[in-house]
């Protein structure tokens, strides 16, 4: 039987925390969702002043995230890229960037997904999250 890791309550907070101060340090009003390796939500976070739909995008791209195993910017960028049939893909909503895969011993093991600024800053503020556990 193989074992791997898996997120606990407490390495949920680290990335909350780390994500909600990259935000705040930016003056970024965004929502960002921690979810585990199936997608399921374990942790959602809207900062004061985000637009409503956030809190619909920012799950969905940590869901891609973890689903996919990789970040959502991918599935994007496949989609620009022509392949528009991709945006059949099931279980994927959030193919936008801002969902970023937590990888612990070469697993992933959850993702963080981000909406409210620019994606570039979306993938920023996830990274910084996952960065306050890893310390990466």
């Amino acid at each position: 039987m193989k074992t791997k890791p898996y997120l606990t309550l407490e390495d949920v907070k680290k990335i909350a925390t780390g994500a909600e101060a990259e935000a705040l340090r930016n003056n970024w009003a965004v929502a960002f969702a921690i979810v585990d390796d199936g997608g399921h939500l374990l942790w959602f976070q809207r900062l004061d002043g985000v637009p409503p739909v956030s809190s619909h995008l920012a799950p969905a791209k940590a869901r891609t995230a973890a689903l996919g195993r990789r970040e959502s910017r991918i599935y994007e960028e496949i989609i620009n890229n022509g392949r528009v049939s991709f945006l059949s893909a099931p279980e994927l909503e959030g193919m936008l960037e801002g969902g970023v895969p937590v990888v612990v011993d070469g697993h992933v093991i959850g993702a963080v997904g981000v909406s409210g600024v620019k994606s570039t800053e979306d993938a920023q503020i996830a990274k910084a999250g996952i960065a306050a556990l890893t310390g990466e």
